[in-house]
């Protein structure tokens, strides 16, 4: 009954004009007036009271400009992009009402593209491809400065690894074998733009391939690739699927490695922790980049504010989306140093957070 109730309750007056007892029926196509049993009363007084604040929330909530729907630009199926993105559009449709969900995209370089042109609302990006699209170098658009896409939110480290089976004896970088068949993601991900580029920069020749993370763990599987190099939030859905199915290496760089690949590129270093795969023994040493969500920039502030509310207001339910969410909190703020900030999202960021984020660094001023 308790079910049944809270549809037939709207935000039209029903709950606040008549709570009491008495209820019309007229939304469930009947017309008479019928008195409540007790019990019933009681149900229906607890559900009205949470309509009347829900209703009075919901009025209290500027939506002026805000879409019906929206979409989030995610990568591949089997990456950490799409599993992270279409949960946190999923949650984002539910707690505002809003029709949404993820897209499959090729990732960070097209996502910049697509929220710049207002293809997509939503995206997700690493600090590298931002800042080459803002500088219009991005290859979806040569010469395009994708100045429209805007700051959300922090999502988590992007680390670079490589993975190969381990029937085929390559345990370091420096056993690939000259001409090796390496898989680097979807064409313009954040692995194909900078892992190639790290793989010639370490002396590595090979014979670049492209494809959807699952597509490529199928090819590793079969003989048709010897390595394939990773750039994506761990776990990476792929390599954990490979662990089920097949004995793998998941290989580390070399202190040497590192400092080359830190030397030379817009990375960071990072740690794999060794609880992330059950293929590690140890933690795994690594590079990577900072992700960020994105918008497009003429979204209204009140929906953005409303987006980054929902997303960073509850870590335990992102987590329960993915691990790599773990890094989805208020005071990684501060690893955007490339894109210009959403008005919305500085201002909840500046609210909830004490984010010293400079006016000059947001949208519009």
């Amino acid at each position: 009954m308790r079910h049944r109730i809270a549809h037939v309750l709207s935000c039209e007056g029903d709950a606040a004009t008549n709570p009491a007892g008495l209820y019309k029926a007229s939304t469930l196509g009947l017309s008479t007036i019928r008195r409540e049993p007790d019990i019933m009363k009681f149900n229906r007084i607890i559900v009205a009271t949470a309509v009347v604040l829900a209703c009075g929330s919901a009025q209290a909530q500027d939506r002026t400009g805000w879409p019906e729907s929206f979409t989030v630009g995610t990568a591949s199926q089997g990456g950490t992009y799409f599993a992270y993105g279409s949960g946190w559009a999923n949650l984002v449709a539910e707690e505002l009402g809003l029709s949404g969900g993820g897209e499959v995209t090729g990732g960070p370089m097209q996502n910049m593209a697509l929220v710049h042109t207002g293809d997509a609302s939503f995206g997700m990006t690493t600090m590298g491809p931002a800042a080459e699209s803002l500088a219009g170098t991005n290859p979806i658009a040569p010469g395009l400065e994708m100045n429209n896409a805007c700051a959300m939110f922090p999502m988590y480290q992007t680390p670079f690894s490589v993975t190969a089976l381990s029937s085929s004896g390559i345990e370091s970088i420096a056993d690939i074998p000259a001409g090796a068949k390496i898989g680097f993601g979807p064409a313009g991900s954040t692995s194909d733009t900078y892992f190639p580029r790290i793989m010639e920069e370490l002396g590595i020749e090979f014979e670049r391939r492209n494809g959807g993370w699952s597509d490529l763990g199928g090819q590793l599987q079969d003989g048709l690739l010897d390595v394939i190099a990773f750039a994506a939030g761990v776990p990476v859905p792929a390599v954990s699927q490979l662990e089920v199915q097949t004995d793998v290496n998941i290989i580390e760089f070399t202190e040497e490695e590192q400092a080359t690949i830190l030397g030379a590129f817009p990375v960071s270093e990072f740690s794999i922790a060794s609880d992330t795969y059950t293929t590690l023994e140890a933690d795994a040493r690594s590079v990577s980049m900072w992700n960020f969500a994105i918008a497009n920039c003429e979204l209204p502030e009140s929906f953005v504010e409303a987006v980054v509310n929902v997303v960073m207001s509850d870590n335990e339910r992102m987590m329960n989306i993915h691990k790599a969410a773990r890094s989805t909190v208020p005071e990684n703020w501060d690893k955007n140093d490339v894109l210009m900030w959403h008005p919305g999202a500085a201002k909840w960021f500046r609210e909830n957070a004490g984010a010293d984020i400079a006016d000059d660094t947001v949208f519009g001023n």
